[in-house]
């Protein structure tokens, strides 16, 4: 967990800058029960497909982004949020640049 990050009022948006041809990430809270991490994904930056053994859920605080679950394509843009069950691959690219907080949840 980042200790500046704690007892006090913050605008997620400015977590971090975008970094060119980059995905930059920074965990806000790790504990047993979840983890909450912030994304900055440059335009064109991809996750390849993969599963996660628990539900994840990707609010977009800028851009949009194509989060693809399961074979399904969405286009996730900013205000929306997305959830990505439990062992169903997916897979996040960045159609504009986006920032995005990841909220997984670690129980079933």
């Amino acid at each position: 967990m980042s200790r500046d990050l704690i007892a006090k009022s913050i605008n997620l948006n400015d977590l971090s800058n975008y970094q060119k041809d980059s995905i930059v990430s920074q965990a806000i809270l790790n504990k047993k029960a979840g983890t909450i991490t912030f994304f900055a994904f440059d335009k064109g930056r991809s996750l390849s497909e993969h599963t996660a053994p628990f539900d994840a859920l990707a609010y977009l605080i800028d851009g949009e982004a194509q989060i693809t679950i399961a074979g399904k394509q969405n286009k996730v843009k900013k205000g929306e949020i997305i959830i990505m069950p439990a062992n169903k691959p997916h897979s996040l690219k960045a159609i504009k640049r986006f920032k995005m907080l990841l909220v997984m949840i670690k129980s079933n």
